[in-house]
């Protein structure tokens, strides 16, 4: 973890951007009371395209600040240090506030993706969606990956690619499961069929009532 330094934020500027809620990019927190459920905040963030966290702000966008970073600092290095990996290298600023302190993390979008979240000996990927952080299917993991591989996707437009166009071509959208079933593969080998166009730039994944489509790009 960074050390932190002071901020060039003044409070009306800091109050300014509560103001704005919580959305894509910025994400509040009271305190850091679990350095587990910070860092699915912290992934999320560098998962997609970065994101700010202020910590020290309720829900309800009142400023409250918290006694000072020390006592959040052992927390916050554990979030970004510990449970994401690989680590989060953020930038973290303190903003005096009364007899308080706020904290402001600046979290970069990840140069390797995907950042997961490691507890409990499990690794779970998270991405931002609004003003949420929700875990990422494997086909979206998978998308992640391969945007920060360095060995380039490769993809064949054989028998089962040429079924696919066919079939998006007539009903514009595709799950893992439909595409499996008509080209008679397994769910994983299906998923990774689409998963590479998706990287190729040749298909696009969208989410809609929680389950994942793909359609052409």
């Amino acid at each position: 973890m960074k050390n932190p330094v002071q901020s060039n934020m003044t409070i009306p500027d800091f109050i300014r951007l509560v103001k704005t809620g919580e959305g894509s990019y910025l994400e509040f927190k009271r305190t850091i009371s679990s350095p587990e459920k910070v860092a699915r905040e912290i992934a999320a963030f560098a998962n997609t395209r970065g994101g700010i966290l202020l910590i020290g702000v309720n829900d309800n966008k009142s400023v409250v600040g918290v006694e000072s970073f020390y006592e959040e600092e052992m927390a916050l290095e554990k979030a970004l240090d510990y449970y994401c990996q690989p680590p989060v290298d953020a930038d973290i600023e303190i903003l005096p506030y009364y007899e308080r302190e706020l904290i402001i993390v600046r979290i970069p979008e990840a140069e390797r993706k995907p950042v997961a979240v490691d507890a409990d000996g499990k690794r779970t990927v998270y991405i931002r969606d609004k003003d949420k952080s929700v875990q990422a299917s494997k086909e979206v993991a998978a998308v992640l990956r391969n945007s920060t591989s360095s060995s380039g996707i490769k993809f064949e437009y054989g028998p089962n690619e040429q079924r696919l166009f066919r079939y998006l071509g007539e009903y514009d959208r595709i799950t893992v499961n439909e595409f499996a079933n008509l080209v008679n593969i397994s769910q994983r080998r299906a998923s990774r069929v689409l998963t590479n166009l998706v990287s190729a730039g040749v298909l696009r994944l969208f989410t809609h009532e929680k389950q994942e489509f793909f359609t052409h790009a």
